[in-house]
């Protein structure tokens, strides 16, 4: 287990530890907030001072896991050596990944990964161009998110049989010429 920089991180992690455990016996939608908590010795109080629900839990380590990769683009790594990070950190924690990936509960890990790929890469390009986005950028890129999100669970829930780094490319690969010229643009590819 990592160092955690305080008490609350520590909590969180205990009950990320505890959800990936519960994942390996029960599909995530029957997964219950006391299954959780019993799995760490916490109270459900505890839990829902940290979380709004399991989906919010699952939602905040996939940050924890992805964030720190694509922090990286465009300052010393491209989107696909960001990209074959991710796909590495979901291969080594597999598990969590599957289960998590086939809820399709309105607040899913799914639709928390369009949101945050979405956003990540509109603010990186507006800061980078310093100007904003075009509809047809914009457009091109909520598409291409879309894409790269379905692409991600297919690639999960039929077993990775891509490496992290073929993914990574093919992704990169598959991005709309006008979307891909706007990212080499801004020094990101």
């Amino acid at each position: 287990m990592a160092e955690y920089p305080n008490k609350n991180e520590k909590t969180k992690y205990k009950l990320a530890d505890s959800i990936k455990n519960c994942m390996k016996i029960k599909p995530v939608d029957k997964i219950t907030v006391q299954n959780i908590v019993d799995g760490c010795q916490m109270t459900r109080q505890t839990f829902y001072r940290n979380f709004k629900d399991k989906y919010d839990l699952i939602n905040w380590y996939f940050d924890k896991l992805v964030l720190e990769s694509f922090a990286q683009i465009g300052v010393d790594k491209t989107i696909c050596q960001s990209l074959s990070e991710k796909f590495q950190f979901i291969q080594k924690e597999s598990v969590f990944f599957t289960g998590a990936f086939r809820s399709d509960d309105y607040n899913s890990l799914k639709e928390h990964d369009f949101e945050l790929i979405m956003g990540f890469y509109t603010d990186l390009l507006i800061r980078r161009r310093q100007e904003p986005l075009s509809n047809e950028i914009e457009f091109l890129l909520e598409m291409y998110c879309r894409g790269s999100v379905y692409m991600t669970v297919k690639w999960v829930l039929s077993g990775m049989q891509k490496t992290p780094q073929d993914m990574a490319k093919t992704l990169v690969e598959a991005m709309p010429p006008k979307l891909s010229a706007v990212f080499e643009e801004a020094n990101l590819v």
